[in-house]
């Protein structure tokens, strides 16, 4: 007997891949038939089987491969020659080679030219969700989702098992395929970062055209990458000539810019202060080996980013007018600057000398003119030309949206060069400015918040003169008045004030006054 299997495609199943045709034996499916058969000499026997083809078959190009490998079974003869040993039947076949025969069966094509050539091309653009066509950037945080739409049209012969195949980032998610209506596209997810869709199963009419939109979750995007880049291709089984393929790639971009809404608020305290010869020394504060009375100060300022994306690094410069006039010594002396949770450094040009004492050849009348003559305001702001300013500049790391970064800067103010000024009110218009970092791909929203905020505080003079000034003035003050009162004396001695004859003129105004009472009474008598 001769034992045989019977397999059906058998290239795709030595691929590991689903046979596309099958045998019903027994009521069931199978991709293989094992049977057996009894040959006599000289004589010929066939079997039949039907094969079935199965309804979703992707692959039309390649032919269906049918397989028969068989075998010797056991010899049986019906008399045995004791005499003579039987002689068993042996196989023809060449060495190196399966003992088995194949035949195919191709699918029938109708082909308008003698290759059966498809000519696909690709189309397509990006959607940006909740974002309007003339946004030429992707802003992370801010687009939840990105749509690439999609156009396949085909204007050569039918195209059998036609993909389209996207690469994308492995930081974004496949949400789904969406069609305006079935057009049979079927997409498949073979890796995190590469999907295939099906287009037109199981083939891609000639002259066809579909359109379908693949969406993609952008929620996870960190930025690291300056573009997102899609690669989309299309491809078919079919023969497709070399000068028609430069249409079935096609590269999508947006760039990835950190889109962010940063502000910045401060306040200082003490707003105000009282500084003079009489201030109580307790009121400021004295350094080790110093002089010099210190006011402190303390400015606190905070960046917040307001999203929608992620401030990878920013600059922030504070102001501080540092000198009353362009030769005067500097004012300022920085104790300590700290950036909370690390977010970020500071640097600033250190005060060196942060005791100096104005030295002026006074006297007591130079002191009790200043004095009278301290009244007016004086402004010191960096904006205004020729204005010695002391800069603070820090670098802000990583600022995640809804988030804030404080910055405290402790610092004192030598109140002895206030004292030489002369001015009652001094005036402190102290700027910061938040700037982002464009190298790092970041944009400011329109229309946001303000980059820039202007913090003031006043050094008042509490017009107070010196225990010693208060009796130069009062011993000065009663010698004016004397020297007043002298002097209207000898002028009015000068102008004869003090050589009148007052007894004289009472007397003859007495006189007269007798005479008028005598002569109204002798006319009363008449």
């Amino acid at each position: 007997g001769l034992n045989y299997n019977l397999t059906a495609d058998v290239a795709k199943k030595e691929k590991s891949q689903q046979p596309r045709v099958y045998f019903v034996t027994s009521g069931e499916t199978a991709g293989q038939i094992t049977e057996k058969l009894q040959l006599s000499f000289m004589q010929e026997k066939c079997e039949h089987y039907l094969a079935y083809v199965k309804k979703r078959v992707k692959d039309v190009i390649s032919p269906i491969v049918f397989e028969a490998s068989y075998s010797l079974g056991e010899h049986a003869i019906e008399k045995e020659d004791k005499e003579v040993t039987a002689l068993k039947p042996i196989l023809r076949w060449k060495k190196g080679q399966k003992i088995a025969q194949r035949n195919q069966t191709v699918f029938e094509r109708n082909c308008q030219s003698d290759d059966c050539a498809a000519d696909l091309k690709l189309q397509g653009k990006l959607l940006l969700s909740s974002v309007d066509d003339r946004t030429a950037y992707l802003a992370l945080g801010a687009v939840r989702n990105i749509s690439l739409n999609i156009f396949i049209s085909n204007t050569g012969d039918d195209a059998y098992d036609t993909n389209v195949f996207f690469n994308f980032s492995g930081e974004l998610f496949f949400i789904k395929m969406w069609q305006k209506e079935e057009l049979g596209i079927a997409c498949e997810l073979l890796e995190s970062d590469f999907l295939k869709c099906s287009v037109g199963f199981p083939f891609m009419r000639s002259k066809s055209r579909y359109e379908f939109n693949v969406i993609f979750d952008t929620s996870h995007l960190t930025g690291q990458e300056e573009t997102l880049t899609f690669l989309v291709t299309a491809q078919s089984g079919n023969l497709e000539r070399t000068e028609c393929l430069h249409d079935n790639t096609l590269i999508l971009s947006v760039p990835l810019i950190h889109e962010v809404d940063s502000s910045i608020n401060g306040e200082v305290f003490p707003t105000s202060f009282f500084y003079g010869d009489s201030v109580a020394a307790s009121n400021f504060v004295q350094l080790e080996n110093y002089e010099c009375l210190f006011q402190s100060l303390n400015f606190t300022l905070q960046v917040y980013n307001a999203g929608p994306s992620t401030l990878p690094g920013a600059f922030l410069d504070v102001s501080i007018p540092n000198r009353l006039s362009a030769t005067g010594a500097e004012i300022f002396h920085i104790q300590q600057m700290m950036v909370g949770q690390d977010k970020g450094s500071c640097s600033f040009h250190r005060n060196h000398s942060p005791c100096v004492v104005p030295q002026e050849n006074e006297n007591i009348f130079h002191t009790i003119f200043a004095f009278f003559t301290k009244s007016g305001r004086k402004v010191l702001d960096c904006e205004r030309p020729g204005r010695s300013c002391l800069i603070v500049h820090c670098n802000i790391s990583s600022l995640p949206k809804a988030e804030s970064c404080d910055i405290n800067i402790y610092m004192l103010l030598n109140t002895e060069i206030l004292k030489k000024d002369s001015s009652s009110v001094i005036q402190f218009v102290t700027r910061a400015r938040l700037q982002v970092d464009h190298d790092l791909r970041v944009v400011e929203v329109p229309n946001g918040n303000p980059e820039e905020k202007t913090v003031v505080f006043e050094a008042l003079h509490n017009l107070e003169p010196r225990g010693y000034v208060v009796g130069w003035i009062i011993a000065i003050s009663l010698l004016v008045g004397i020297l007043i009162f002298l002097l209207l004396a000898v002028l009015l001695w000068k102008m004869g004030f003090f050589r009148r004859r007052y007894k004289e003129i009472i007397e003859a105004e007495k006189s007269r006054k007798e005479n008028e009472d005598s002569w109204n009474w002798v006319q009363k008598n008449q």
